[in-house]
C-alpha cells in the first residue's frame, strides 16, 4: 500500500491540526534544539521504515508531511522532538558511527531494540528515561500518523479512522 501526503494530512486532520504552516517550519533552518529540519525529517522517515508494515510505500513523503506541518502547528512538540531525535542521532553515532538515517534498516531496528523502544512504556515526561520518551515522541507518534491515515487504517481493517464522517451518504428526503 503507498502512503501519500493526502494521508498524512488526513491524520493530521484527526488532531486537530490545520495544515498550511509547514512551508514556515520548512523555511527555518533547524527546530530550536539544534536539529536541522532535514536531520529531523531524515531521522523520523528512517526510523517509520523499521516500524511501519513492510508492504507500506511512500514513506519519506508521508512523514515529512505529517512532521512537518505538525511541527510548525505544535511549537512543544517540534522542541521534544528535536530532542528526541537528537537524542536517537547521538546513541546511534556512539554505538555505530553513524546517524540513524545513515544505518541500514537491519541496523536500524537492532539500535531501537538494544535502546528499549519496543517494550517501552511511552511518556511525555521530560524527566523520564530515554526510551520512554522516544517511544513517546518518535514510535507512537509514527504509528499514530500511520493508522490515523486512512491508508493505515486498511491495512488493520479500519476503511474509515475515527473521526473520519467517509462511508455514508446524505439524500435530501422529506
Amino acid at each position: 500500500m503507498k502512503l501519500t501526503r493526502r494521508d498524512a494530512l488526513a491524520s493530521l486532520a484527526s488532531v486537530g491540526i490545520v495544515v498550511g504552516g509547514g512551508a514556515a517550519f520548512l523555511a527555518s533552518d533547524t527546530d530550536g534544539t539544534d536539529v536541522s529540519r532535514t536531520q529531523l525529517v531524515e531521522t523520523m522517515a528512517a526510523v517509520a521504515e523499521v516500524i511501519y508494515p513492510t508492504d507500506v510505500s511512500g514513506i519519506h513523503a508521508f512523514v515529512e508531511t505529517y512532521v512537518t506541518e505538525k511541527a510548525a502547528a505544535r511549537p512543544a512538540y517540534r522542541s521534544h522532538l528535536g530532542r528526541a531525535v537528537a537524542e536517537l542521532n547521538e546513541t546511534a553515532v556512539e554505538w555505530y558511527d553513524a546517524p540513524v538515517s545513515a544505518l541500514s534498516v537491519e541496523v536500524r531496528e537492532q539500535l531501537l531494540k538494544e535502546m528499549g523502544l519496543p517494550e517501552a512504556d511511552p511518556s511525555s515526561d521530560p524527566d523520564a528515561t530515554t526510551a520512554r520518551r522516544l517511544r513517546y515522541y518518535i514510535w507512537n507518534d509514527l504509528q499514530y500518523a500511520l493508522y490515523a491515515s486512512p491508508t493505515g487504517g486498511r491495512l488493520v481493517g479500519i476503511e474509515n479512522p475515527q473521526g473520519h464522517p467517509g462511508g455514508l451518504t446524505y439524500t435530501d428526503q422529506p
